[in-house]
């Protein structure tokens, strides 16, 4: 976590508080459990060594080992049974205060990233042996947005609620020349792919915004 610390951004928020408030580049509580989950579940035999991979727009940490069964990357994502693959670890952990529940690991990072504003962690298990967390600073960049199979309008509406901070159904059809229905449709859509977050009440009061946009960013500074 010291080597964390050292090498992430930083900024700060003044609340009126006598204390300014430290806003992390990624919420080191996330990062102490993803760290705390590579090293209990591991594959102790594999010669391949845990990595930490820190690039400008994300965070990864490689661990030798596969998810157990029947356990899927959905499924960390909720509550779910806990597999450990090294129990003397797990209650070692466990008893020094690591870890709080067994099988709670995964939901309390997806927590903390979703009070930071930030996307929640994604579990990658395509490689044989290996699982991959990922936390990322932008969850929509184009590459992720085409992953997500946005259509080019889409896209650019993306662009567009970053820049404006919202967008209503009537924005929606006068900026990109649409109809009610069209839309309609393509906002729910954003809505379902976890893109965009619907808020208000039915009628003129709804509008949307992207996801993890509810946390302001007023009074920030930027820092290291």
């Amino acid at each position: 976590m010291t080597w964390f610390r050292e090498r992430l951004e930083t900024r700060f928020v003044i609340t009126g508080k006598p204390q300014r408030d430290v806003i992390w580049e990624f919420p080191l509580e996330a990062i102490r459990e993803a760290m705390v989950n590579a090293i209990c579940h591991r594959d102790y035999a594999s010669p391949i060594n845990i990595q930490v991979r820190l690039y400008d727009d994300r965070l990864e940490v490689w661990n030798p080992g596969g998810l157990p069964a029947p356990l899927t990357p959905a499924d960390l994502l909720r509550e779910h049974d806990s597999i450990p693959r090294n129990r003397r670890v797990a209650e070692a952990f466990f008893y020094v205060g690591l870890i709080e529940r067994w099988g709670t690991g995964t939901t309390r990072m997806a927590d903390a990233l979703r009070v930071a504003g930030l996307a929640e962690p994604e579990f990658d298990v395509g490689a044989p042996g290996r699982f991959r967390v990922i936390l990322r600073k932008d969850p929509f960049t184009e590459e992720r947005l085409r992953e997500l199979g946005l259509n080019e309008r889409q896209m650019r509406a993306v662009t567009y609620v970053r820049e404006k901070g919202k967008s209503t159904n009537l924005a929606y059809q006068q900026a990109f020349s649409v109809s009610k229905r069209t839309a309609s449709n393509e906002l729910r859509n954003l809505v379902d792919r976890g893109v965009l977050v619907r808020q208000g009440t039915t009628g003129k009061g709804t509008y949307y915004i992207l996801k993890g946009q509810q946390r302001g960013n007023k009074g920030a500074i930027k820092g290291q």
